[in-house]
């Protein structure tokens, strides 16, 4: 049986967004995420984090600093074991050659693979269309996060507010 997923972004996904996040001290989570996040994952899903970071390729901080504010919030949503199945953190700058950097959907495809997820139930969310063109060029269904109301979920994009109104939908499989 194949299994299902979701791709999460981080700032402004799961955390206040920070221009260029340094500072673990920082990081503080969306409001619902950590409860929501608990019922996905007690609802079968694997959770991956797929953030991109490119103050890192900018020469602005290491991936040191990255992976400490990455701890942070781990730290805050608590999740049951295996919490994140893996995390990619992308560090390419815009100017650099892309390998992860979103909307690459090189990560979501390696992961699939690797851990027979299924396209139908995979998902990924953000707040970017970066984020949304992931999932797009990954072919799975992707999410957009934003505060603005939807206009047009034509291309088969879910435009949600936050992570607990994705959750509330997918109960329901609410069609696009």
């Amino acid at each position: 049986m194949l299994g299902k997923a979701l791709f999460l972004d981080r700032d402004g996904t799961l955390i206040v967004g920070h221009h260029f996040l340094s500072d673990p001290g920082q990081v503080e989570l969306l409001s619902g995420v950590r409860e929501t996040l608990h019922r996905c994952m007690a609802e079968g899903f694997r959770l991956f984090l797929f953030t991109n970071q490119s103050a890192v390729g900018r020469g602005m901080f290491s991936l040191e600093t990255v992976d400490r504010c990455n701890a942070r919030m781990v730290e805050l949503l608590n999740l049951p074991e295996p919490g994140f199945t893996e995390i990619c953190v992308a560090p390419e700058s815009p100017s650099m050659p892309v390998v992860y950097r979103k909307p690459s959907p090189r990560f979501i495809h390696e992961m699939m693979e690797k851990y027979s997820l299924d396209p139908a139930e995979t998902w990924m969310i953000g707040d970017m269309p970066s984020d949304v063109a992931a999932g797009l060029n990954a072919g799975v269904h992707s999410v957009l996060l934003s505060q603005q109301p939807a206009t047009d979920e034509s291309a088969g994009v879910w435009c949600c507010r936050d992570l607990r109104e994705f959750y509330a939908r997918l109960l329901t499989r609410a069609p696009v």
